[in-house]
């Protein structure tokens, strides 16, 4: 059987977000109880709030200019960890990269 996916979130500890870090990888495991291999939280600081799934990144803070809604992260999860999966409200057009909504991955 093959290893399932692992995410992992890096925060900044000098900015508190312990906190954020972890009501994500709740709501990811909670989401992805049977498809993620686990999801680990990496203190950090510069103020970095980096995702990662599998080794490769999927959000960052710096980069993308923001924290993901979590919409956003379950779907950008869902495409690696279970591909044609359904998330119910989270797959709602709106948001979604080429469906008239707001891209918010091309910031």
């Amino acid at each position: 059987m093959p290893e399932k996916p692992k995410v992992e979130i890096v925060y900044c500890t000098g900015c508190r977000w312990l906190l954020r870090a972890a009501w994500m990888s709740q709501e990811l495991l909670s989401t992805f109880e049977n498809d993620l291999g686990g999801v680990t939280l990496v203190p950090g600081g510069g103020g970095v709030f980096d995702i990662r799934l599998d080794g490769t990144l999927i959000w960052s803070r710096e980069k993308q200019g923001g924290f993901p809604d979590i919409k956003i992260l379950k779907q950008l999860v869902r495409d690696h960890a279970a591909p044609g999966r359904h998330l119910g409200h989270s797959d709602s057009q709106q948001g979604k990269p080429g469906t008239g909504g707001t891209d918010r991955l091309s910031r």
